[in-house]
């Protein structure tokens, strides 16, 4: 033999590959060049009324006719772009959740609800500042007792007079609260028989393993919550302001209408 034939492990082993090329292509002739699928190949939407809405649509560009299998094609797409669609969305979704409150590599520069409530507040203080000099307003008027009354004298009189029924009737039902919540006590928490364990008739219901039957005691089972990524619609409009072909869609302008 030459000094090529050394590195041909096959012929050193004593096997033909074209032997055994013959033999394989003998025994699975019929699976040559065929395509197996482990499942059905079901479309996305449905076949019927898919084709129409393609038949209407071909017709204004002069197609009669279209087969099954644009039909199935079409389906298979729209699937795959819904797909996209949604993982870019959840996407979206999830960078718009994320906090970054513990992360030691970010420090918060504003606070903005904070800042709404120190407004808040301030409203309040001011509207409560404006009741107080109205209620003033309307105690002087009613301590007056000038003979010669204006209509707007007898008016704030009134006011002042209905102003004292009204906190007089709070004082009464606050009163009246207090003296309710006394009566009642304090709230006591329900005890359970077993924590964990449902209660039927006021016993507690436990699951014994093996053979052995009866009440007993069983620790529950901890099963995990599956996150839920609720989407909303800003997010999708996000998602079409970035997207070339939606960016300047008129569906894009309905949802910023809404």
């Amino acid at each position: 033999r030459d000094d090529d034939d050394i590195n041909d492990v096959a012929s050193m082993a004593g096997v033909n590959l074209n032997e055994e090329s013959a033999r394989i292509m003998a025994t699975n002739s019929d699976l040559v060049g065929t395509q197996i699928q482990s499942c059905k190949d079901e479309p996305f939407l449905a076949a019927i009324p898919l084709h129409k809405r393609i038949l209407e649509t071909a017709k204004k560009l002069g197609i009669t006719d279209v087969p099954a299998e644009v039909v199935t094609f079409i389906s298979h797409a729209t699937q795959n772009r819904l797909r996209a669609v949604i993982e870019k969305v959840t996407v979206i979704t999830q960078h718009r959740m994320e906090s970054y409150k513990d992360d030691e590599w970010y420090e918060q520069a504003t606070d903005v609800r904070s800042q709404l409530k120190f407004f808040e507040q301030l409203e309040r203080l001011e509207k409560q500042r404006k009741d107080e000099q109205e209620r003033e307003i309307l105690l002087k008027a009613a301590k007056s007792r000038s003979r010669q009354e204006d209509p707007e004298q007898a008016r704030l009189k009134q006011k002042a007079k209905e102003m004292q029924q009204q906190e007089l009737a709070q004082m009464r039902q606050r009163d009246a609260n207090l003296t309710a919540l006394a009566a009642i006590g304090p709230r006591k928490k329900r005890k359970l028989d077993a924590p964990g364990l449902p209660t039927i008739g006021g016993e507690g219901v436990g699951v014994c393993g093996g053979s052995q039957a009866g009440l007993g005691t069983a620790s529950p089972r901890q099963y995990p919550r599956q996150k839920i990524t609720r989407v909303n619609l800003r997010d999708f409009i996000f998602y079409m302001e970035q997207e070339r072909e939606m960016s300047r869609s008129l569906l894009l302008y309905r949802a910023l209408l809404k």
